[in-house]
């Protein structure tokens, strides 16, 4: 079943650490099958503290999302992320839009 990382930037601390974290977490994607849905695109805060932006990737699977999220690559990246923001991120299972 499809699964979905959303990641929500709180705040930004060091936008040269988040830029180094872009760099690297488009390198983090090498074999892994990431579908991004939004990336920072303009969004409407409708309930809930204030944002500065948000990302949705999808994964074919949780196990997938998850393997992404522990890779090498991605850790590595993740310290620059941790360095340059706040986020808040979490991984949530699609649903069967077949299923009755």
């Amino acid at each position: 079943m499809t699964a979905y990382v959303v990641l929500i930037k709180e705040r930004t601390k060091d936008a040269d650490a988040l830029a180094r974290y872009a760099e690297k977490a488009v390198a983090a994607r090498d074999g892994h099958a990431i579908t991004p849905l939004a990336l920072y695109g303009a969004f409407a805060q409708l309930e809930g503290d204030p944002a500065e932006g948000a990302v949705i990737i999808s994964f074919p699977t949780m196990a997938d999302a998850r393997s992404w999220y522990d890779s090498p690559a991605y850790q590595e990246a993740l310290t620059h992320r941790k360095a340059g923001g706040e986020y808040r991120v979490f991984m949530v299972e699609g649903v069967d839009a077949t299923a009755g």
